[in-house]
């Protein structure tokens, strides 16, 4: 069975549960079992396929993304919207689940990471559900997580490779192909 079944297969927990009959607390435990699938996946699928830097930047492209988003819960005190605490702004489960589904798509294309993005982009539906972050939260949680995951992975076939760069009053895209 193909990496991207195997996600969604294990991915049926968050699919089950109904918008019709969820509380707060099934919509909370729906995006953390979404997350943990996801950060399993991004490593998992490196490594069935020895797939070392894969690991490796899939674990680096989450870390930033979950250190970026604690940083900046520490700096910006937004209040959840359950009331709860001052650490809503950005959503960390989602920064981690895009971190987790932009490295599995560019490391391993879309077939790995459309299922991917589809699951990460249920953890953060999942997190406004639950009262636990604003739409904003989430916004800047999936713009935290899919940047780190795309500038810290590379793709596993680099015989064609897009690198963005960014210099004092320029920046582009660098084109580099191999024959």
């Amino acid at each position: 069975m193909k990496a991207p079944f195997k996600l969604l297969i294990l991915a049926a927990p968050l699919l089950w549960t109904s918008p019709a009959v969820a509380s707060d607390k099934d919509w909370d435990r729906a995006s953390s079992i979404g997350r943990d699938l996801l950060v399993g996946a991004a490593i998992g699928v490196p490594v069935v396929q020895g797939d070392w830097r894969g690991a490796l930047e899939a674990g680096g492209g989450m870390a930033v993304a979950g250190g970026t988003t604690f940083v900046l819960k520490e700096l910006i005190h937004e209040r959840r919207p359950d009331g709860s605490d001052g650490r809503s702004f950005p959503s960390g489960h989602t920064s981690v689940s895009f971190a987790a589904a932009a490295t599995l798509d560019k490391r391993y294309g879309w077939k790995a990471g459309l299922p991917a993005l589809v699951m990460a982009t249920l953890v953060g539906f999942a997190r406004v559900q639950a009262d636990k972050h604003y739409v904003q939260d989430v916004l800047a949680g999936a713009v935290i997580g899919s940047a780190s995951g795309l500038f810290l992975t590379s793709k596993r076939n680099d015989r064609v490779q897009l690198v963005p760069w960014a210099g004092y009053r320029s920046g582009g895209v660098s084109f580099a192909a191999r024959f």
